[in-house]
């Protein structure tokens, strides 16, 4: 069966990581993914991810780019930009993350392309938005977690400060850029008209912030580090046992009372300072240390079984070494085998949002730098003497080289 999105052409023109992120999600459930990429040079993290496989493509671009196929094409190259504007005719959605206004330099902005292609929903990720007295900066997750308190609120007390090490930036901005193209297309239906969708590492990475808003405005309280603790409810956090830590979740007065019964302490609930929830937060060092000592007499495994029987939430805090291979991660197959022409079978994330009538699969591994320019251009309606003549021109890069013309013979 088609996938959902089968019939939607995206010409992804981004790189890194967020714009990437949002079109290889697109590309999961059946979107036919163009990757746009400089001649010579393609995306940024082909070369860039710190560490290198067999071929020249890191394991961050594997990642990062399934399901898409490769064209090269010099958009500053006027023939480039012929083949490019062909391509747009034929696209559903284009998605770039050039910082603003590099895409009017280019002459692949929204205003241009809508003239071309009305029906053209057109997404930009960039670090702080197309507007605002911020938009010019330079964009990183790193620059939007701190800009945008993340990082103010992260960590320990009195410690050095510290990010998310997964980048919720980044990714974040991939996933709610997924959702306004999706909404964009959906509504496209009615009126026949595409739209400029404007998507930010600093509005998402604020955007995720509900705890942390809500107690600033609730309270008149800047939110400060607080561990693994949770703002709205205790004890939910990590808590040491004999062994190592791990976490537990008693977020309501039937699971607080559960967890005393588990650990022996049936007198804590009736202790002044953690009578409610809202007491348990004001009192919460109290309130761990006279945990702690309980868990202290077993293991972290033990403390879980016991939890878990009584219905009170907890786990063990596993590295990515055993959560990979975790039952769960197998049975929901969060973890999946792609041939790649170069470096063969790899490993990769499974797809994290099941379709029970239309199940995602690989159709392509990430693609190698250009790997189906002349099929794509070929689709696009261009028959093989134009493709060649663009070629010649640089449009895909370097042009052949010409021979020397013939001396002309006199006399």
């Amino acid at each position: 069966m088609n996938l959902p999105l089968s019939k939607i052409k995206v010409l992804d023109v981004s790189q890194i990581m967020a714009g990437p992120f949002c079109c290889m999600l697109l590309g999961d459930m059946g979107a036919d993914v163009i990757k746009v990429e400089t001649p010579g040079v393609g995306d940024q993290t082909r070369k860039s991810m710190g560490f290198r496989l067999k071929g020249d493509d890191s394991g961050g671009f594997l990642a990062l780019n399934r399901n898409k196929r490769s064209v090269e094409i010099d958009l500053k190259n006027p023939a480039g930009l012929e083949a490019f504007y062909e391509l747009v005719r034929g696209a559903d959605v284009l998605v770039e993350n050039n910082r603003p206004g590099v895409a009017a330099r280019l002459k692949i902005d929204y205003p241009v392309l809508r003239e071309i292609n009305p029906r053209l929903v057109y997404a930009s990720i960039s670090g702080f938005g197309q507007t605002g007295p911020w938009s010019r900066r330079p964009g990183l997750d790193l620059i939007a977690q701190a800009m945008s308190g993340v990082m103010s609120v992260m960590g320990h007390p009195d410690a050095p400060p510290v990010k998310s090490s997964v980048p919720i930036a980044d990714l974040g901005a991939g996933l709610f850029c997924a959702y306004g193209i999706l909404s964009a297309v959906i509504g496209r239906e009615q009126t026949g008209q595409g739209q400029y969708v404007d998507a930010s590492l600093f509005e998402t990475a604020l955007g995720l912030s509900v705890w942390e808003s809500a107690e600033y405005w609730g309270t008149g309280t800047v939110p400060v580090p607080i561990g693994s603790a949770n703002r709205m409810s205790a004890p939910y956090q990590a808590v040491r046992a004999a062994d190592r830590h791990f976490v537990i979740g008693a977020a309501n007065p039937k699971l607080w009372t559960a967890l005393c019964e588990v650990i022996g302490r049936p007198d804590l609930p009736q202790d002044p300072r953690f009578t409610d929830n809202a007491a348990r937060i004001r009192n919460r060092d109290a309130l761990i240390a006279e945990i702690e000592a309980e868990f202290a007499r077993a293991n972290a495994a033990h403390w879980v079984d016991a939890l878990l029987a009584a219905g009170v939430p907890a786990a063990p805090i596993l590295d990515y070494g055993e959560a990979l291979v975790s039952e769960q991660a197998v049975a929901r197959e969060m973890v999946l085998e792609i041939d790649h022409p170069v470096e063969g079978r790899v490993k990769a994330l499974g797809f994290p949002v099941k379709l029970g009538g239309t199940p995602q699969q690989v159709r392509y591994p990430a693609p190698l730098l250009g790997q189906h320019t002349e099929q794509v251009m070929a689709e696009a309606g261009l028959g093989e003497m134009a493709i060649q003549a663009l070629r010649e021109r640089g449009a895909f890069g370097q042009p052949a080289p010409q021979a020397p013309a013939r001396e002309r013979r006199t006399g």
